[in-house]
């Protein structure tokens, strides 16, 4: 094993896009152990639009990562040496294990990942991870889906908005999706069965909504904000849900973003609207994956990964994700898996 562990730090906080000098590529020696404590191998990092909230200072729902430190980020690795009596060698495990190649953590911080046989290593960090768990809990318990519903789901060709489509149609809701490609329309769709899509960069999207959604709107999913809430909020009906898992469109501008336009329907609507961290359900987060293990088993959940090779090639992957050129959940591959 390499004495030296390769890592991302912020230098910087990003003001606006993230650019090249926001982030230093070091090297530090790899991390010692005490007792209790196990070294991982890192071998799948997770990209998630979080990662630029967490680059900035804003009041957030964790500290923000202070400059100088390793670049905070989800992680699918292997244990390599371990002084613990809980985790062994081999074992693979999933925690905040950074923009780098290796850690140290006590054992019990650590999320084993139990052998399954025919599951890529992939979906754990993905849709039996914090995206798929995400994608649950916030359509089950804020959306409420019901059959013969309209819900419209943003950023729906991404990690996220993919499954939560295809749960709310499981459950014979009517899915409307939002995505900015003509391709990444055509694979909701076709393959994931929504039954309509809009190219928001090509498309008006309060014309095609009121098209698409001649009933109103039940339910949204909100992974944009922005424009798009706004236009959504235009057609909502009378009780409507608004879950807001992300606000993507907001996180890469420097100055105060105003709110919705027709914030007013949130009142003439009588809608609730109400914000969804992850980190709330964790202690739930093995009825998601249960359920969700038996839908992929079933055929009822497709989804997609899109690896990118080298923890060198963490910032360009990350920048995938803000400009739409990703499909589904985005990873580094740091090292082979084992």
């Amino acid at each position: 094993m390499t004495t030296r562990n390769r890592q991302w730090r912020l230098i910087r906080r990003p003001k606006g896009t993230i650019g090249p000098d926001d982030l230093e590529f070091t090297e530090a020696p790899v991390p010692a152990l005490r007792d209790g404590d196990v070294l991982v191998r890192n071998i799948y990092l997770s990209l998630d639009p979080t990662n630029r909230i967490w680059m900035s200072d804003m009041d957030q729902y964790m500290p923000p990562v202070q400059i100088g430190d390793v670049m905070r980020g989800t992680t699918l690795g292997v244990v390599e040496t371990s002084k613990s009596e809980s985790l062994q060698p081999g074992d693979i495990v999933q925690y905040l294990g950074g923009f780098q190649e290796y850690y140290a953590s006590p054992a019990n911080l650590l999320w084993k990942i139990p052998e399954q046989e025919g599951v890529p290593l992939t979906a754990h960090l993905s849709v039996l991870g914090l995206t798929g768990i995400t994608a649950y809990f916030c359509l089950l318990e804020i959306c409420k889906p019901q059959p013969d519903e309209t819900i419209v789901i943003t950023s729906a060709a991404g990690a996220v908005g993919s499954i939560a489509g295809q749960i709310a149609k499981r459950i014979g809701s009517q899915v409307i999706g939002i995505a900015g490609t003509d391709e990444k329309c055509r694979w909701i769709t076709k393959d994931l069965h929504f039954d309509g899509a809009i190219n928001y960069k090509s498309e008006d999207v309060l014309e095609r909504l009121g098209t698409l959604c001649p009933r109103g709107i039940d339910a949204d999913f909100e992974n944009v904000g922005g424009a798009i809430l706004d236009a959504i909020l235009t057609h909502i009906n009378l009780n409507a849900r608004i879950a807001i898992c992300g606000l993507i469109s907001t996180y890469n501008v420097p100055e105060p973003v105003a709110g919705p336009t027709m914030f007013r329907n949130i009142l003439m609507k009588r809608a609730i609207v109400q914000g969804f961290i992850v980190t709330d359900y964790w202690p739930r987060r093995h009825e998601a994956i249960d359920e969700l293990s038996q839908w992929i088993a079933e055929g009822d959940i497709q989804y997609q990964v899109d690896v990118a090779d080298g923890l060198e090639n963490a910032l360009i992957a990350l920048d995938r994700i803000f400009t739409g050129k990703n499909r589904g959940k985005q990873l580094v591959k740091i090292c082979a898996e084992p």
